[in-house]
């Protein structure tokens, strides 16, 4: 197929899924503006107030400034690679500008967001293949680095219509009522969005559509760069590669008099990609150059094995095995069983999400996620949060299956449970207590040229503070 085939295949895919799906939530959009900033030091919703009243009249002009950081020291208690513990840390800078109350034009709001990492995390030591840390992964998988991350512009042309474009931070476009916000709720990847969406990268330039059609209903499509990253800001060459379509459609329900919503969505991409089914003389070359960011970029791992077992592999001798295109799709709902009355932001709930991916090119080929949430249930606390939830990842058969049989490295499935719960100590401050048990896809049999030797189901715990100045 031609670039130009694919182009012209590209958008005739974004029209249709302009009709059908939607993109989340990873677009500009209004924001929440209290009366005041201010207040005493236990209320106040940011450590810093209102800035002797200039917060507060930036909020008039509709203008949010924000500075959060985000501390995830971790330990694997048991089983893993090996017991270890370390501490990780993101900042977060983020600008929230609605034109409409700057006195400017009507309909216009941008985000623009950075982020810095510290520390070290236990990615490595914990022997998961999806990460238990998913704040570790940001800007790029345990490096400290700072990025910007999102820098976007959505502008509405009606009140049902409107059309957005920049970088997206693409992370947030899959959060939910109880599962996906990884500063507050799970820290696991596997519960914070469907992994068959592994191939979308963390950011990426791009452009697309919003629709409202009817109350409840958003319905909006992106088509970004499929290979950017957030140290990536060069947006001439964002369709360089092809393109690579975010779609979602999210429909609010409420049976019963209890909230809930439906969600559907799924990716398409142009980009001609390495095959995961290669000959074991192009291993080498799909660990190196084809990355998978939300598996913690395993490569150099991966290449390790290659390394010590079969070093005359690390030369590519056959042309490699690509695909032209790739797609992953997914289901979700999140849905309230109880409910105080005349609170639809408190209750305890139930949460569910699937997906299926192409297994030529996706690491992932089967994901699923099921929980319980909680908000603000127990008495006298009413903005504390909890939740219990599993996440299941099945991998691509066509995944290193030369390595897989020939070390017995497994690579079948992974399954992780989490607990947590988040207190809300005061309106800018919250600390949560987090405990996971990871099945790990890897064997110990793979011997030890990885420490493999004494790998076992991993016990994971963390203090997690989430700290809004």
């Amino acid at each position: 197929m031609t670039d130009e085939s694919r182009v012209r295949r590209a958008v005739c895919s974004l029209l249709t899924t302009i009709v059908l799906l939607g993109a989340g939530t990873a677009v500009a959009q209004p924001v929440d503006i209290p009366e005041t900033w201010g207040g005493d030091l236990w209320s106040r919703p940011r450590l810093t107030g209102s800035w002797g009243g200039f917060r507060d009249e930036l909020g008039k002009k509709g203008i949010v400034v924000d500075a959060d950081l985000l501390l995830t020291p971790q330990d694997v208690f048991s089983g893993g690679r090996k017991k270890d513990g370390a501490f990780w840390g993101n900042a977060e800078y983020t600008l929230n500008f609605d034109s409409q109350k700057a006195g400017l034009w009507p309909g216009g709001f941008i985000r623009v967001s950075a982020q810095s990492s510290f520390g070290d995390a236990v990615l490595g030591d914990s022997g998961a293949l999806v990460p238990v840390n998913t704040a570790a992964l940001l800007p790029r998988p345990v490096k400290n680095d700072t990025s910007l991350m999102n820098a976007t512009l959505l502008q509405f042309l009606s009140t049902k219509f409107g059309v957005t474009g920049g970088k997206f931070f693409m992370f947030d476009a899959f959060a939910g009522e109880f599962s996906g916000n990884y500063r507050t709720q799970f820290q696991n990847t596997g519960l914070v969005f469907p992994m068959a969406m592994a191939l979308v990268p963390f950011a990426s330039f791009g452009a697309g559509v919003i629709a409202l059609p009817w109350e409840g209903v958003v319905m909006s499509a992106l088509a970004i760069g499929p290979d950017g990253s957030p140290l990536d800001n060069d947006i001439q060459d964002t369709y360089d590669d092809g393109v690579m379509i975010v779609a979602s459609a999210k429909q609010s329900i409420k049976p019963f008099g209890l909230v809930g919503s439906q969600s559907v969505g799924g990716m398409w991409s142009s980009q001609n990609r390495f095959a995961l089914d290669q000959d074991p003389s192009n291993l080498a070359n799909l660990l190196a150059k084809e990355r998978f960011p939300r598996l913690g970029d395993p490569g150099p791992i991966l290449s390790r094995l290659l390394e010590r077992f079969f070093p005359a592999l690390l030369l590519p001798v056959q042309p490699a095995k690509r695909e032209d295109d790739t797609w992953a799709v997914f289901y979700g709902f999140d849905q309230y069983l109880w409910q105080p009355e005349d609170d639809p932001k408190r209750g305890i709930g139930i949460f569910f999400n699937m997906g299926f991916a192409d297994k030529k090119t996706n690491p992932i080929r089967f994901s699923s996620s099921l929980g319980i949430g909680g908000n603000g249930v127990v008495p006298g606390r009413p903005h504390d949060t909890f939740g219990v939830g599993w996440a299941h990842t099945e991998f691509s058969n066509d995944l290193l299956a030369f390595l897989r049989n020939q070390l017995d490295l497994g690579l079948h499935h992974e399954d992780a449970i989490e607990v947590y719960y988040n207190v809300a100590v005061t309106g800018w401050l919250n600390v949560s207590l987090d405990l996971q048990y990871v099945r790990t896809g890897l064997r110990r049999k793979a011997g030890s040229g990885l420490n493999l030797k004494n790998l076992d189901h991993a016990l994971v715990g963390g203090v997690r503070a989430y700290i809004r100045f």
